[in-house]
């Protein structure tokens, strides 16, 4: 009886999946499944290649509704576990100590009914069911039950799952509606124009229709043969710059819409933000390691950038912003440099003071890179050219970029910098998407120091500064030697001394 007990009390820690995902899962899943039901019904009428398709939609509406089902979790002695599956049982534990952010998203699907997806980010890559790559996902949570495993998963304390009053905290920043005027700089409209064009031109292919062909194309080519070339380039121009700022501030309202960052009273930053998705993201400060100040050509010369944090457990690059490093949307860059003051605790911004210059071999390289890879370009279109396989005003256009690559390439050597500042270690790089990075010295796992050929050759070198958050390493490139490695030893004093003296002595 004693066991029986013990077992049931047991069980009682487990916790299901939110049962009204039932109502959205399965069509949901049938949604997915009908091009390989429209392709089997239609290429395979006669043929019994119609039940294929249709025991293909059943078995994926079969494995959404059991993963929905057998779905459960619990956080107990020290670390929360996930197990699920019908046929073949799956189970995973992750530490509550290896756990880094909790991020809650509200996609439509989950707002209709009041719900919740939970990314329980653990900074470690691995390939556990139910997880994206590092993370652990309970799809369909009760909002109020999010907001219990945010609490439980990032600050260790239970809380009353009828409680709904959110914990005090103190606005960092929100968005403010002026700031679409940076939308049409970050040019993510030219992506979406991009993938569109890609998309269409694709599906015309694989179909075998020329676009030329089609009715209201045909006559708009026939009406450009009559025209200049001129106005035909003027004309695409605008209206190709018209739909992309168009596009860019409509994404900029779906991603932004109510943006908010707030500090809560238990160490906790909290970013809120979306339109149609919802995203809650927080980040213990305890694991924030520094910030980054992103500022891409065309944003910088609007005078604005962006804010992201690096901290254990959010993902970089591409995803980063989807993996809750946004600290601030594209904003006036005085704007972001306040944030990020508040954000490290600082009476100013780290990233601001004035960083010490790179030599003059630095401006050399950068040149010979930017330059060079345009007269190679140059130089492989003249070969085609030459042969008749290219027309020739391809290669002179080519040629005519070299003073535009030449700016460029100044401009990457300007925006070289580093310096240290009290407990950071700033750096400055790039000039399409130039980046300043502050990293706290504390957080260094080491140092890495090295050169290429050609910088032995321009007495260059470049310093890495790894550290267990964000790309995971940052680096200082094209320093000179002296002054790089006196860095470094300021960096992470005593690392470097032995080998500093080794050197010395010989």
């Amino acid at each position: 009886m004693t066991t029986d007990v013990a077992l049931e009390a047991e069980l009682e820690q487990w916790h299901r999946l939110d049962r009204r995902m039932l109502l959205i899962r399965p069509v949901l899943d049938v949604v997915k499944s009908l091009p390989v039901l429209i392709g089997t019904v239609i290429l395979g009428r006669g043929n019994g290649w119609e039940w294929f398709g249709l025991g293909i939609t059943a078995l994926t509406v079969f494995v959404g509704v059991s993963h929905v089902l057998t779905s459960r979790y619990r956080v107990t002695g020290g670390q929360v576990e996930w197990t699920t599956g019908l046929l073949l049982r799956k189970h995973r534990a992750i530490p509550l100590d290896r756990v880094r952010t909790v991020d809650v998203t509200s996609e439509p699907k989950h707002r209709l009914f009041s719900l919740s997806a939970v990314r329980i980010g653990t900074g470690r890559h691995s390939h556990g069911q139910g997880a994206g790559g590092d993370q652990l996902v309970l799809d369909a949570v009760s909002r109020t039950e999010a907001h219990r495993l945010r609490t439980v998963l990032l600050h260790r304390k239970e809380v009353d799952v009828a409680e709904t009053a959110p914990p005090p905290e103190q606005v960092v920043a929100e968005v403010d509606r002026k700031w679409l005027r940076y939308a049409p700089f970050t040019l993510s409209g030219l992506a979406v124009v991009g993938a569109v064009f890609a998309a269409v031109w694709h599906f015309a292919h694989q179909l075998h229709i020329d676009p030329v062909s089609v009715g209201p194309l045909r006559d708009l080519m026939d009406d450009l043969a009559n025209t200049a070339v001129w106005l035909i380039v003027v004309v695409a121009a605008v209206a190709l710059l018209v739909v992309v700022s168009l596009l860019s501030v409509g994404g900029y309202v779906l991603s932004f819409w109510n943006f908010r960052l707030t500090r809560e009273t238990e160490g906790t930053l909290h970013v809120r933000r979306g339109l149609i998705t919802t995203r809650s993201v927080s980040i213990e400060e305890d694991r924030l390691r520094g910030v980054e100040v992103k500022e891409p050509l065309p944003l910088r010369i609007a005078g604005g950038a962006r804010l992201t944090a690096i901290a254990g457990g959010l993902r970089e690059g591409k995803g980063g912003d989807k993996g809750g490093g946004l600290l601030l949307p594209p904003a006036p860059v005085g704007r972001v440099h306040e944030v990020a003051a508040e954000v490290l605790r600082e009476n100013f911004d780290p990233a601001t003071v004035p960083l010490n210059r790179h030599p003059r071999r630095a401006l050399t390289r950068r040149l010979t890179r930017a330059v060079g890879g345009v007269l190679v370009l140059a130089a492989a279109l003249f070969g085609l050219a030459w042969i008749d396989f290219l027309p020739w005003w391809m290669w002179q256009v080519a040629l005519g970029l070299v003073p535009l690559a030449a700016l460029v390439g100044w401009d990457r050597y300007r925006n070289l910098g580093h310096a240290i500042v009290g407990r950071y270690l700033v750096s400055r790089s790039g000039s399409l998407a130039r980046a300043t990075v502050a990293i706290r010295r504390e957080g260094l796992t080491g140092i890495v120091v090295s050169r290429s050929f050609f910088q032995r050759r321009g007495g260059l070198i470049t310093v890495t500064a790894p550290i267990a958050a964000g790309k995971g390493a940052y680096a200082v490139i094209d320093v000179g030697e002296s002054d790089g490695l006196a860095m470094a030893e300021q960096a992470a004093p005593g690392l470097l001394t032995p080998f500093l003296r080794r050197t010395a002595q010989r």
